[in-house]
């Protein structure tokens, strides 16, 4: 049975790829159709977004679609940048530049105020409009220095909680046990059978 993975950020396809690699699904990356152009993520929530790409994904392929939306949610901040996350310091910004922009507006933000969570919304939705969806969090701090060079996204700024190293200083396995798509992932499997039978 095929699957397509409902994003062309590279980093979270590999993730997912590893994570879902014992499905006995066949993960089809959405750069092998390349009729299916951006999917602008103009949703109010993790969960809207996640939806739309998956639903559109699904319609347009005619196969099962996993699509999630998930980013960084600062205490402080008031849960932003939560779904801007990947856009936080412009439109195209890179990862360094989202987290360097993160701790140039917390620089003066002292460490046990430095709380936030990451959250990721998963959807996995069938070309005939059955549905199911997940969700995971992660809580940790943010960092006043970027550590690490493994990961993507705010991985070099986060650490979570009960740990010594950032996401970015961790192995792929201990990152995927204890992070938020690791979470939404685990109840995926827990319920997936409902969309595949």
């Amino acid at each position: 049975m095929k699957a397509v993975i409902a994003t062309r950020n590279r980093g979270k396809l590999r993730e997912l790829q590893k994570l879902l690699a014992d499905f006995g699904l066949k993960i089809l990356p959405l750069d092998q159709y390349p009729a299916i152009g951006p999917i602008e993520e103009d949703g109010s929530s993790f969960f809207e977004n996640a939806m739309k790409k998956a639903r559109i994904v699904a319609e347009k392929t005619g196969l099962i679609a996993i699509a999630d939306d998930s980013g960084l949610e600062v205490d402080v901040l008031n849960g932003a940048p939560g779904i801007y996350s990947a856009r936080y310091a412009g439109e195209k910004a890179s990862d360094e530049e989202n987290y360097r922009k993160l701790l140039a507006v917390m620089k003066d933000v002292p460490g046990w105020e430095r709380g936030a969570q990451f959250r990721c919304v998963m959807v996995v939705y069938r070309p005939d409009g059955k549905w199911i969806t997940t969700e995971g969090i992660c809580r940790g701090r943010i960092t006043s220095v970027p550590r690490g060079n493994r990961g993507f996204g705010y991985d070099p700024v986060f650490m979570p909680e009960g740990s010594t190293c950032t996401m970015a200083e961790m192995g792929q396995e201990e990152k995927n046990r204890i992070s938020h798509r690791g979470k939404a992932l685990k109840l995926l499997k827990e319920r997936i059978r409902q969309i595949l039978y």
